[in-house]
């Protein structure tokens, strides 16, 4: 199964800021106990790579990513601790033409048809579809699926339980990122049950999705 398959399984990619490194194995236990083995570990802080290393070598069970990159040089960062994928905010033409020719799976951020183009161009069938809330949401999703019926999109920004099957009942869609269920708060202050009820909350909204 190849890494896009495995992040449709899951359906729900938590997003997760994590400030200090002593936090990751505490909150990938989380994720596991709470029957969804996968995170994105944005670099948006220091503890970013030493954490996927950390996550990677402790919990192999565990499914990471890396999300927020910015650069080719976090690239490297992130696979050298072990990540498995990369997640942009935007798109980036370095990183992404350097994914692409080190075969790096890559979920490119975009909003505009234009974006989906330059991603087509390139091979790329999965995209981030980022902020969906902000950007058109599931409506945008569809009108996107007319003209690019091949390309998937993993919509992330201002998704919640209430929003998550909206987004998930369309055939484009292959699952939804989102940090509504690993806030920052609740890692840095180690409320790992609290966030495991969140999780399972969320898991229970999509059982009864058929997508």
């Amino acid at each position: 199964m190849d890494v896009f398959e495995k992040i449709k399984e899951f359906k729900i990619i938590p997003v997760a800021i994590i400030n200090n490194v002593n936090d990751a194995i505490p909150l990938g236990k989380a994720l596991i106990e709470a029957g969804l083995p996968v995170i994105e570990v944005t670099f948006r802080t220091e503890a970013a790579a030493e954490s996927i290393k950390k996550l990677t070598k402790e919990l192999p069970n565990l499914f990471v990513g890396a999300g927020t990159v910015l650069k080719v040089d976090q690239v490297k960062k992130a696979v050298e601790a072990g990540a498995q994928f990369i997640v942009t905010p935007g798109f980036n033409p370095k990183v992404v033409d350097y994914c692409v020719e080190q075969n790096i799976p890559i979920i490119p951020g975009l909003n505009t048809p234009t974006m989906v183009e330059w991603a087509l161009d390139r091979g790329v069938k999965v995209v981030k579809f980022f902020p969906a809330n902000l950007s058109g949401g599931p409506k945008m999703l569809r009108s996107l699926a007319g003209p690019y019926p091949d390309m998937r999109f993993m919509p992330t920004g201002g998704i919640n339980n209430d929003s998550l099957n909206k987004y998930l009942e369309l055939p484009n869609v292959i699952a939804c990122g989102g940090s509504w269920i690993v806030r920052k708060e609740l890692i840095s202050e180690g409320k790992f049950e609290e966030i495991k009820k969140l999780i399972k909350e969320a898991i229970s909204r999509t059982e009864h999705n058929m997508v």
